[in-house]
Formats: C-alpha cells, structure tokens, sequence
C-alpha cells in the first residue's frame, strides 16, 4: 500500500507525528467517547489499512475528556439492536469482532492509553492492544452481562484469560463489575500507571521507543504472539527459528551489528 495514503477520518481524530507515532482519538467527549455503527466500520477500516504502511510504525489509541470509552452507544447501537433479526444481530456482532481481529492483525504495535472510563466495547479495544497504561482513575468493565447479554463477546473469553487468567477473567465476564486500576495492574492488564497529567508522556515515551526500533521484526513479533497460541512447544519453537531466520535477513540486523562494532546505537529503518 502507497505509504501516503490519506487517512481522513470522521468519527475520531487521527494525528500522525514524524517519527511514525499515530494516535486516534475518540472524541466524543461529553458522552464518555461512545462507539457507533459508523464509527466502528471506520475504525476496522483504519486498523486493516495499516497493514504495508511502512511510515506508521507505533499506534496509540485514546479517548478524549478524561475517559476512553463508554462501549456501544445506548441510543445509537443498543436501541436499534432490540429491533434487528437474527441476520442483522449476527452480521453486527461479527463486524465487532472484526474490530478486535484488525487490531491483532496489524503489524504495529498498538498502546491503549486509558484514563477513566473504559467499558464494554471499549474495554475489548483495550484488551485487543499491544500495551495497556491507566491511571489511578481508570476503571475498566466488561459490561455486557448487566444488559442481559454474555460476556463472550468481541474475543473476551479467548484474550482476557491470557491477560489477567481464567479465574479473574471469569469473576470481570459473570459479573461486569469494574476492575480498579490497582487492580489492573496488579493482575497484568496494564503494564503501568501514571497521573492523568502524565499519561500520554508515558504512553507517547513507550510508542517513541517502539517506533525507533527494528518495525519488520515488531510485525514478526506481534505475528507470532497472535499465531503461537494454538500450537503445540514443538511448533511454536519451529515456527519461531523461521521467523527469526527471516528476521536475520533484514537490513536492521546488518545495522545493529554494524553499529555494535563501532559502539554505537543502531539506527532501524524498518527493512
């Protein structure tokens, strides 16, 4: 794909820095960032298009207003839901689900930066990330249980077990509570806490240092989290050594060696 391809959204903000770092925001504020039809389908339609976009190397996915994401919203998805057959239900939670799918697929890695409210289809944008940072306010809950439905729902009973384990999993699935940030960080789900005045130097710094490094091997490694988790020892072993067989191929691993000889720091480029 044609590295400057335009994305121009309309249902979010979407800021690309020089170094490679994008950062999408939610920004509907005054309702606590909730999703709708229309945003969901842009939103798996960005995530898809990253794929080959060489220029953007890290993804920061935020909200505005002090929360990230309320979930679906009430007026705009969950009303016209109670009134869908079984064809339209069905074609729109596969549309979800094609959300967390296009987050895991892309090959850069993608940072949730999470103050405040993050629930329901929020709270799966979040667990679909790379990396998770919060703050002392954040709370995060997989609501769908309190609205009469299961918490299987965008990828929840895979992913979140592998996060936080079965037994946490299934408490925050059967009961939609919100899980406190201290909580969060201790059970794993997010990888650091900050003050909300200094979350997005945190979650900026870590996609920073993303961005600089070998991006072709981020994708390999990014890949093969996604592949390895239904292969048996032995071919996740095999599987890796080709990976890093390819990886031994790029130019970065002839940098990085180069600049070990002549001590100094390697400068990736990506190829």
């Amino acid at each position: 794909m044609n590295d400057t391809y335009d994305i121009s959204p309309e249902h979010f903000l979407w800021q690309l820095a020089d170094n490679g770092v994008a950062m999408i925001t939610l920004n509907r504020p005054e309702r606590k960032n909730p999703l709708t039809f229309e945003s969901y389908v842009e939103l798996v339609e960005l995530f898809r298009s990253l794929d080959g976009r060489r220029n953007i190397k890290a993804v920061i996915v935020t909200g505005a207003g002090n929360n990230f994401c309320s979930g679906g919203d009430v007026h705009e998805i969950i009303g016209p839901l109670t009134k869908m057959d079984m064809d339209g239900l069905l074609a729109f939670t596969r549309m979800t689900g094609s959300l967390v799918k296009a987050i895991r697929q892309c090959p850069q890695p993608v940072i949730a930066a999470i103050d405040g409210i993050c629930a329901g289809a929020g709270a799966a944008i979040a667990m679909a990330s790379d990396l998770r940072y919060g703050t002392p306010r954040s709370k995060t809950a997989f609501l769908f249980t309190r609205v009469g439905l299961a918490g299987a729902d965008m990828g929840a009973c895979a992913i979140l077990p592998r996060l936080i384990g079965q037994g946490r999993a299934s408490e925050l699935l059967f009961t939609g509570r919100s899980m406190s940030a201290d909580e969060g960080e201790r059970w794993g789900w997010f990888n650091a806490l900050a003050d909300p005045e200094e979350l997005m130097t945190l979650a900026r710094s870590s996609a920073d240092r993303l961005a600089s490094g070998p991006n072709f091997a981020h994708g390999i490694t990014k890949n093969q989290l996604n592949v390895e988790w239904d292969m048996s020892l032995d071919a996740a072993i095999e599987s890796e050594a080709q990976a890093q067989a390819i990886c031994m191929q790029t130019q970065d691993f002839e940098r990085a060696y180069q600049a070990f000889v002549k001590k100094e720091k390697p400068v990736f480029e990506g190829n």
